[in-house]
């Protein structure tokens, strides 16, 4: 898989490249939005590590444009600002996760890697099905076995992650970016709070697999 890194300090560039390509990526390296902007036209990328802070601008406005022309690639953001604010412009434009700086090149290199396990839901695809769970993308809105599905916010961004990770992995962490983007303040909840209701409201069969310490995945009924 191929990676595109934007960042404009060549030293740590060098240290995030050598880091995925240990991870087995390929990986591409550019200084700024505009060559950025270049590569994502011409090179088949499979993700995005991406600067926030950029000399000619904010990468966040990249993603978003590229977001809205149906790029659906994973998008990791490094960002100086760990705050809810943060949190909500950055899933709202189009960000999958985010490292606050300093970080762990290792952790930064783990998160792509799980990232880009996630398969991609297609782009025209308007319903998304799992067993009797069914996910309307138009009006964002779940029915199970027909009848409509009345969720809380963080319930809503929950199953949506679940749904269109297509049966892999959702990390915690990442859950827990896709809730909190439904709250005004703070959360009070936990993401298993959160999975244990879910699970409540969709009945049997358990739609919701545990990867104890990791994360959950939607599964096919047996």
């Amino acid at each position: 898989m191929r990676i595109l890194v934007v960042q404009h300090d060549p030293e740590l560039a060098a240290v995030m490249a050598e880091c995925l390509r240990r991870t087995d990526f390929d990986v591409d390296v550019v200084g700024d939005l505009s060559d950025a902007e270049r590569k994502l036209g011409t090179t088949g990328c499979h993700g995005l590590v991406a600067d926030r802070d950029q000399p000619d601008g904010d990468a966040l406005g990249l993603i978003a444009a590229h977001r809205r022309a149906g790029w659906t690639r994973p998008v990791m953001m490094l960002t100086a600002v760990d705050s809810h604010a943060e949190r909500t412009v950055l899933i709202e434009q189009g960000v999958d996760d985010y490292v606050v700086k300093p970080f762990s090149t290792v952790e930064l290199a783990g998160r792509m890697r799980n990232l880009c396990r996630l398969p991609v839901a297609p782009a025209q695809a308007s319903r998304l099905r799992v067993g009797e769970l069914e996910w309307c993308r138009h009006d964002d809105a779940f029915t199970c076995a027909g009848a409509p599905l009345l969720l809380t916010g963080p319930e809503t961004a929950a199953l949506r992650a679940l749904i269109l990770a297509g049966g892999a992995l959702v990390t915690r962490d990442h859950l827990t970016r896709c809730c909190a983007a439904e709250q005004d303040r703070p959360p009070a909840y936990t993401v298993d709070t959160v999975i244990g209701t879910l699970r409540r409201r969709l009945g049997p069969p358990d739609l919701i697999r545990s990867v104890r310490g990791i994360g959950y995945r939607l599964v096919e009924p047996s």
